[in-house]
């Protein structure tokens, strides 16, 4: 075993990488095994296969931790491997190789002029967008040491290392391995926001500072092999976060915490610009009388020296050398931004300026390999991150935004009810009104309060340095014109414009029946001239963001899937009739069921027309860790994406029109909804969801700052999204990713046969998004298991209901697999996708046992009301959602 893994360790070019990673797996497992040996030798029988049977209550945690601490294992040594075959592959056969890179996307469009992709490029806009969703089960103690496993496992691959070298390496992985066993994988107590907010960063200053100028230099050689002319196009990226800004049910965010937000935001990227200005500055040792620097040049320097008059001990520094003395003195102003006196900046468009400047400088003196190595990247970085590193989005329900402006009504009298004519009215009165009545703050509730004094620093923060601090306000559950007008006259209330108020209000469509209100809706809004004016700001294009948990919760996988495209077809109609374009926000998760798949595949299978360049996503949980948490993959990552959103740009010809495909959906898509509503009203599927599932003892796992219900709720439709998917993971369920699936099929097979059933291959073969939702569901199939839901089951004390719905589930998981098998020309579930059902394979076995282990501590913990929160059953959570590589 030592001499194979010693042999793909040390990354032979030629070698399998199956064998890599196999290899790989067998070291880690050999020091993993080492690490239990010394810790929990008990343990050590079951864990190495000695032993089949389950542990005893004494030897649970450790087992349990063990196990877990594998999964996580398993996970890094695939991302390296991933990570080491897209380098060899790059390097045997070029970068036009690599799937998602932009070398792929620009040699495969050879009919592209340079104008058209130019016209492409120049209004190309990604923007993955950071969020708290409590679907990150791991602390940040833990995730900094898988960083630092994985950045060892980089190391190993290279052959430069002695056999003394090499074993310290392990040794290195085997301490932190040991690490991760004395630290503990679970939470103490619940993050609070600034928690979560220095956890979003991290990843910022792990990686993606250094990943965006590689992204962008990968970007500008991709151009130059394929046009042969280099070009400075515009930043394609803008991060976006909701961490520390999205207060939708939770009364943990407030302004403070926003404004912390704001303050940490800031820091951050300040910091990363003094060490890099700090570095520039030491390496340009470049004198002027030897360089021969042009006047004009010589001048930008002095004129960056200037603006930073030096302290007592940098008058006499470095004379003769300009660059070094200009580096010298923007880090003095980027640090007076820091301290809070000095020369600042008061814009970040001012130190771009400089930035230009320094660089054009040193072209000017034919260095152009200096500029590129020290200018371009900070010119790069400032562009992207400015002085925010993200734009901090604000979201909040309609309904509190509602309840507010009553309130404030209220203040003068009675206010109109919701919903009606008077309400409309008043509210339109209002908004075109040249001043509104002042408000006695002390008056009103604190969540009225805080409202208007969030609305008010939005206001204030968009006259500041960087006005892109801030970005739009997100309202949740829209349901009408009213509610967006709603906001836009709080704003005025808080000191917002007349004529135009200097705010973005997005709404965010979330149920099946938003959805499709969504047309109407937008267009009601835009007759409204001030919506109109502060909506488009002179730029013709409109943020939407689509919900992607809310409606498959509301109407199952393949009636939400169905009814997101038709919105966002419908929606480009309207605009188009406004003569604007859609920006469409994605809120996906990392669940098939949130909207989780493939980024490549994703954007692919959007409706032709509706995304134009710009396209924004949101990022949660443990798919922030996966992504982002090494600078390789984030990489990676954020060229996909942005590559992706490129691909479907310049393929901008419709797609030939295919009503029998739409009417087809539509079938399909109202069938799945019937069996999907038929299920969640059936007598007793509260309880059956609550005593099969551990949704009520997820509360446990203290993974975020928000609740679980929205509001203290305790209904099934204010259950958040995100333990309504967790808790059918659990318990291996899964339906929220297939249930509808093989009910829709059946029923459309038996009532159009022959040629019903041509209709369906021909879209499995045409139709990307029918593609796309036949995978989706056939991975989530081969992950879900009756065998193991049965067990859950049996956990429901009515036998009548346990026996009712679990019937019905297995009955439409029966009909669902024998729909993909008829799809799939009878293929074995799970055999088209063999990475998937290679890495699943690892951990089957394992994951069985706890699955056997949390319903017996279930069973247990429900049983003794005197039981307080059990270590065990959190960790079997933990074990669950690590093998299956997702929570929510």
């Amino acid at each position: 075993m030592q001499g194979d893994a010693s042999y793909v360790a040390a990354g032979q070019p030629d070698g399998a990488d199956r064998s890599y990673a196999g290899g790989l797996r067998l070291e880690l497992r050999r020091l993993w095994l080492n690490v239990i040996g010394r810790r929990a030798p008990a343990i050590l029988p079951l864990l190495s296969g000695d032993r089949e049977d389950l542990p005893e209550d004494a030897d649970l945690t450790a087992y349990l931790q063990g196990l877990n601490i594998w999964f996580q294992l398993l996970k890094i040594v695939e991302e390296n491997a991933g990570m080491r075959k897209r380098r060899m592959t790059e390097t045997g056969q070029g970068p036009a190789a690599i799937g998602g890179s932009f070398a792929r996307v620009l040699q495969g469009s050879p009919e592209i002029s340079l104008s058209a992709f130019r016209r492409v490029a120049d209004k190309l806009s990604v923007g993955p967008t950071l969020t708290a969703h409590p679907t990150e089960a791991k602390r940040v103690t833990v995730l900094e040491i898988h960083r630092r496993i994985y950045r060892t496992l980089v190391a190993l691959e290279t052959q430069r290392w002695t056999p003394r070298e090499r074993a310290e390496l392990l040794s290195d992985i085997e301490n932190e391995i040991d690490l991760l066993w004395l630290t503990g994988e679970l939470r103490l107590k619940r993050p609070s926001p600034l928690d979560e907010i220095d956890w979003g960063l991290q990843f910022f200053r792990d990686g993606l500072f250094d990943a965006v100028p590689n992204l962008y230099r990968q970007f500008s050689d991709a151009v130059t092999q394929r046009f042969g002319c280099p070009g400075d196009f515009k930043p394609c990226l803008h991060f976006h976060s909701w961490i520390g800004g999205d207060r939708d049910g939770n009364p943990n965010v407030t302004v403070d915490t926003t404004r912390a937000a704001l303050d940490r935001n800031r820091t951050a990227i300040l910091e990363k610009y003094l060490s890099v200005l700090a570095l520039a500055a030491q390496h340009l040792s470049i004198s002027s009388s030897i360089s021969g620097l042009p006047d004009d040049a010589r001048e930008n320097l002095a004129a960056v020296i200037g603006n930073a008059p030096p302290g007592e001990r940098d008058r006499h520094r470095n004379p003769g050398e300009l660059f070094r003395q200009a580096m010298s003195a923007m880090h003095r102003r980027v640090n007076a931004m820091l301290e809070g006196d000095g020369p600042a900046y008061t814009h970040v468009g001012e130190f771009i300026s400089e930035l230009r400047m320094v660089e054009a400088a040193l072209t000017a003196i034919d260095a152009d390999g200096l500029a590129a190595r020290f200018l371009c990247p900070i010119r790069w970085q400032a562009e992207v991150f400015g002085f925010r590193t993200v734009t901090l989005d604000v979201r909040q329900n309609s309904s509190v935004t509602t309840r507010v402006l009553s309130e404030i009504w209220g203040l003068g009298g009675a206010a109109p009810d919701y919903g009606t004519a008077e309400w409309s009215g008043r509210l339109r009165a209002e908004l075109v009104a040249a001043g509104l009545p002042w408000i006695d703050r002390g008056r009103l509730s604190d969540q009225a309060r805080e409202l208007l004094d969030l609305l008010e620093l939005m206001h204030k923060t968009r006259l500041g340095p960087d006005p892109q601090a801030m970005g739009p306000f997100i309202l949740s559950m829209t349901r009408s014109c009213d509610d967006l007008l709603g906001v836009f006259l709080l704003a005025r209330y808080a000191g917002f414009g007349a004529e135009r108020l200097d705010l973005q209000v997005v709404p965010l469509f979330e149920t099946i029946d938003d959805l499709r209100a969504a047309p109407q809706i937008l267009d009601k809004l835009l007759r409204v001239p001030l919506a109109r004016r502060s909506l488009t700001a002179g730029n013709r294009r409109i943020e939407i963001m689509l919900g992607y948990s809310d409606s498959n919760k509301d109407g199952g996988f393949l009636c939400s899937s169905w009814e997101l495209e038709k919105a966002q077809r419908s929606i480009t109609r309207i605009l188009a009739a406004h003569d604007l374009v859609p920006v469409f926000f994605h809120g996906r998760g990392g669940s098939v069921s949130r909207g989780g798949a493939p980024t490549e595949r994703a954007i692919a299978a959007q409706p032709r027309g509706t995304i134009n360049g710009q396209l924004r996503t949101t990022e949660q949980g443990e798919v922030v860790s996966s992504k982002f948490a090494n600078r390789g993959t984030a990489q990676h990552q954020l060229e996909l994406l942005a590559s992706s959103v490129l691909a479907h740009s310049l393929n901008s010809r419709p797609e030939p029109a295919r009503p029998e495909f739409n009417d087809s959906f539509e079938a399909l898509s109202g069938m799945s909804q019937t069996a999907y509503s038929t299920l969640l009203h059936e007598p007793g599927f509260i309880d059956y969801f609550q005593q099969a599932s551990p949704v009520e003892e997820l509360a446990m796992l203290k993974m975020g700052s928000r609740p679980a219900r929205r509001f203290g709720a305790q209904s099934l439709d204010d259950l958040r999204a995100i333990p309504w998917v967790f808790a059918w993971s659990q318990n291996r369920h899964l339906l929220t990713g297939w249930y509808g699936f093989g009910s829709a099929v059946s029923s459309f097979r038996r009532f159009r046969r022959d040629e019903g059933d041509e209709l369906l291959r021909r879209m499995f073969s045409e139709s990307r998004l029918f593609r796309l939702i036949v995978d989706e569901v056939e991975k989530s199939l081969f992950q879900a298991d009756m065998r193991i839901a049965e067990k859950y089951a049996a956990l429901v004390s009515n036998h009548v209901i346990r026996s009712e719905i679990f019937g019905r589930i297995r009955q439409e998981y029966e009909q669902s697999c024998e729909a993909i098998s008829f799809l799939n020309d009878g293929a074995e579930i799970g055999a088209r996708f063999p990475n998937m059902s290679a890495r699943f394979g690892r951990v089957r076995h394992d994951l069985d046992r706890v699955h056997d282990l949390q319903i017996e501590l279930l069973r247990d913990i429900r049983g003794n009301s005197e039981r307080g929160v059990s270590v065990p059953l959190m960790q079997s959570m933990n074990s669950i959602s690590a093998a299956l590589g997702w929570t929510g």
